[in-house]
């Protein structure tokens, strides 16, 4: 399962199954679980934990040092979970000590063809990165949210579970949950309605949530007033708190 011309680290921690292609290179301090491929021409450095049933193509830079001006070479990490898909020359860097000293992708994930995943950020489960999406540094992206093509996210970010943005878009604020976003600078355009058909929400969960986007950002409302029509809205419609929630959780403010 480990090509002949692959160079792989006697410290390297390999489980059954693995597979590791021509040329590619795993370092000392690299843990790999059951199941994962590493394609061809691939770099994974430590220290890095990837977990079970991953496929990682080729040419992507796993768990390298962040060129952040901060970092002095500390033994900070990465750490992705299982059934992640990690496409063509994706970079992921591993964490800084000024933050968490570890950059955390989780399960089930797809970070397609030449994506960047900046130090210390934090995927959730079932997000998408589209082609050429970076995320600075510090960047947190929620459960099964989308960013399409070019999305660029600035350091310290929070994109909201269910969000979508499109292409080309530039986020330079928080983007809540659901929130759909687009444009250089990001505007918020509408909820996420086509995915949260397809995640199995119902018409009235859907309809309650088009309800509390029209609170924050169609009535005019300062942010603490929308925030209080919103928290009247959770005992009929439970699933506003998630949006409540991801507002509340917002240092740099949100898209508007």
């Amino acid at each position: 399962m480990i090509h002949a011309s692959a160079i792989v680290d006697p410290a390297a921690k390999l489980a059954e199954g693995v597979s590791v292609g021509p040329w590619s290179m795993i370092g000392p301090e690299v843990e790999i679980g059951p199941g994962t491929i590493i394609e061809p021409h691939v770099v994974v450095r430590g220290p890095t934990r990837i977990g079970a049933n991953n496929h990682i193509y080729q040419f992507s830079s796993i768990g390298e040092a962040t060129p952040d001006l901060k970092y002095a070479n500390e033994p900070t990490r990465l750490v992705i979970g299982d059934h992640n898909v990690i496409r063509e020359g994706v970079t992921i860097h591993r964490g800084t000590v000024q933050d968490r000293s570890e950059t955390t992708i989780g399960n089930h994930n797809l970070i397609m063809a030449y994506a960047h995943v900046g130090h210390d950020s934090v995927l959730g489960d079932h997000t998408i990165l589209v082609n050429n999406t970076a995320l600075a540094g510090h960047v947190h992206v929620g459960d099964w949210a989308i960013l399409s093509g070019y999305t660029l996210v600035h350091q310290f970010c929070k994109i909201g579970a269910h969000a979508f943005s499109g292409m080309g878009t530039a986020i330079g604020k928080d983007v809540p949950a659901y929130v759909t976003v687009s444009g250089s600078p990001a505007e918020a355009k509408t909820i996420n309605t086509e995915g949260l058909r397809r995640r199995g929400f119902s018409a009235e969960s859907i309809s309650q949530l088009r309800r509390a986007f029209k609170i924050v950002y169609r009535q005019g409302l300062t942010l603490d007033l929308a925030m209080q029509r919103l928290e009247s809205m959770r005992q009929e419609a439970p699933e506003v708190q998630l949006l409540i929630d991801s507002i509340r959780a917002s240092e740099r403010g949100i898209v508007r």
